[in-house]
This record gives structure tokens, C-alpha cells and sequence, in this order.
């Protein structure tokens, strides 16, 4: 069993994550800034710690940490039409989960991107998702060029389906829905598959289970 920090402990992909990862027996430990979130989170059978990825340092990144095996990045800026945030919660939010995995002794990162952020954004692209894209795209370069034993999942248009279990995964997937729920299965899936350390992936819903999806990438 594992102790799993995860950065942006109350998103919507979190949420289910927490579940799946207790439900595998591992501990997930939920980072967040506001305490009026435990209750709900506890509830998912996370232990709790205070964290405000904006404002706090990489230092006190280390301290919520503490005593974890591995990281899963899973904060965001969300759509609010803030372009700041973007930068201060997917980009800085990242760069200083991974200094503060780095300090805290932590080798394992997982990170959840999106999809095509490394293509250019087409003309006309608003202002707010332009932000967005290029925040993910220099975290993930970011996390590339670390010595962490990393992961990114990129996933396409994300939907509060219920999960299906089958999804495409891969180096080339087209853009594509792909459901909260399965999304997180494919971060636990992956935090206890070693050979996935060093890919970034495409992530949709397809016809292949999380596992046999995993399994034919790295054998």
C-alpha cells in the first residue's frame, strides 16, 4: 500500500481518484486549500492536508508531502475566464509540485494534462483558453526535463459519464470525450505500473480495458 499525494484534492477527477485509489488500498492524501472540503473528502476515505497551491511555496509542497510515496498533479485553473490562474494554478501549481516532490524525496509524478497542448492554438483562439493551453504545455516540458520518474496523461473533452472502462491511449490519439471517472482509473492504473514512467500519452474513451490499454504500450 502507498500513500498517494494529490495535488487539487477536490477537482472533479480527484474526487473520483480518491475512490479508486482507496478501493486499490492505497492511501490517497487530498491537498487542499479550503478545510470546508474535508468532510467530503474523508467521506471518499482521504486523509486531509491543507494546502493553497497558488500562494504557498514549493518548501510547504514538501510539507504536505510528507510521508508520501508518490504525486498526482491534478489541479487546475478551471474554466473561469481567469487568465491569471491559469498561469499561477497549471503552471506554477506544477513547477512547484514537482520541486516540492524533489524536496520531500518523492520520485513518482503523475500529471494530467490535455490533449494537442503542444500544437499551436488555432487563429481566433480565445485569450482565456490560449492561456491554458500554453500553461500545460510548459508543465509538461517542465516535467519532462525533471529527474522525477514522471507520467503525462493527456485527456481529451472531459464528461461526467459514467465510467466505461475502455479507452484508447497512446502517443497519437485523435482528440476525443473521455470520462472523469475514466480518467482517474487510468492515473491509479498507471501509479502501479512502472513501465509507464517516462511516457505521456493521449487519453480518450476507445474499446480497450485500462489494463490490456496499459499493457500493450509497454508490455
Amino acid at each position: 500500500m502507498s500513500r498517494i499525494a494529490v495535488v487539487g484534492g477536490h477537482g472533479a477527477v480527484a474526487r473520483h481518484l480518491l475512490t479508486v485509489l482507496r478501493r486499490a488500498e492505497h492511501t490517497p492524501v487530498a491537498l487542499v486549500r479550503n478545510e470546508a472540503y474535508r468532510a467530503d473528502l474523508e467521506g471518499r476515505g482521504a486523509e486531509v492536508r491543507m494546502l493553497d497551491v497558488e500562494r504557498d511555496d514549493a518548501a510547504a509542497f514538501a510539507a504536505a508531502f510528507a510521508g508520501c510515496d508518490a504525486v498526482v498533479f491534478a489541479a487546475g485553473g478551471g474554466p473561469d475566464g481567469n487568465v491569471e490562474r491559469k498561469r499561477t494554478v497549471d503552471l506554477e501549481g506544477s513547477l512547484k509540485s514537482i520541486e516540492g516532490a524533489r524536496l520531500a524525496g518523492i520520485d513518482r509524478f503523475v500529471q494530467i494534462s490535455a490533449i494537442d497542448v503542444d500544437n499551436p492554438v488555432p487563429e481566433g483562439t480565445s485569450e482565456v483558453w490560449a492561456a491554458y493551453v500554453a500553461a500545460k504545455r510548459d508543465a509538461d516540458a517542465a516535467l519532462r526535463d525533471s529527474d522525477l520518474a514522471w507520467t503525462i496523461l493527456r485527456p481529451g473533452r472531459l464528461t461526467d459519464d459514467p465510467a466505461t472502462g475502455l479507452v484508447a491511449l497512446g502517443d497519437d490519439v485523435p482528440r476525443g470525450a473521455v470520462t472523469r471517472a475514466d480518467v482517474a482509473a487510468v492515473v491509479a492504473a498507471v501509479l502501479d505500473h512502472d513501465a509507464a514512467v517516462g511516457h505521456q500519452w493521449n487519453l480518450v474513451n476507445g474499446d480497450t480495458p485500462v489494463h490490456e490499454a496499459l499493457v500493450g504500450l509497454t508490455g
